[in-house]
């Protein structure tokens, strides 16, 4: 589990093709892997990893072929995102995160707004019921607060921390992202279908 407070961000520094995906060699001078070790999960982008290997800041993760398949920005080298994996005793300043993907959406705008940015995004149409104003969602692994939903489309406010300290700095109009609704609408609807049943 994950809390979508991004730690660090890392870099994509090196991709070794294996029989049925990559293996990704992580560089991470700015996050503590003091206490991480071969078998941890580390959320990169929004998506959880176990460590496979590790050697002082760099590390080493293993993606499948479906990982890869239903997300973006694991296939080549750059920026990424990153926060290990929560503790019992730790702070929940985000929100429940399970780093488990549900679908890749589309950046429609990416604009300063005062000291703030709004992002809006165009969720896959099988995930937009689940986006609710004022619920969470984790965009790149980011926990965010949605402002305002219309059909698929859904905008949020970054704060200039959040802008500072991630890789939504970089994102702009048809960029694609990483999107996990929010836990607790997942069992809502599951207890619904059962009621129903």
């Amino acid at each position: 589990m994950f809390t979508g407070i991004v730690a660090a961000t890392g870099r994509i520094a090196g991709l070794q093709a294996l029989e049925k995906g990559l293996r990704l060699t992580i560089e991470a001078p700015g996050l503590d892997l003091s206490d991480v070790a071969v078998g941890d999960s580390i959320a990169h982008g929004g998506v959880c990893l176990t460590v496979v290997e590790k050697d002082g800041s760099r590390y080493k993760v293993d993606v499948s072929r479906e990982t890869l398949d239903c997300t973006v920005g694991l296939d080549a080298p750059g920026e990424v995102n990153l926060e290990k994996a929560l503790r019992l005793a730790d702070r929940l300043g985000g929100h429940l995160v399970t780093g488990h993907v549900d679908g890749v959406g589309e950046v429609l705008k990416f604009e300063r707004i005062g000291e703030s940015h709004e992002l809006a995004v165009h969720a896959p149409r099988e995930l937009a019921k689940y986006i609710a104003r004022k619920g969470s969602i984790t965009v790149d692994g980011v926990s965010l607060t949605v402002n305002r939903v219309a059909g698929t489309e859904f905008s949020v406010n970054l704060i200039p921390h959040t802008v500072a300290m991630t890789t939504l700095k970089r994102l702009q109009a048809g960029s694609r992202v990483n999107l996990e609704i929010d836990l607790i609408a997942r069992y809502v609807e599951r207890m619904m279908d059962r009621e129903a049943a």
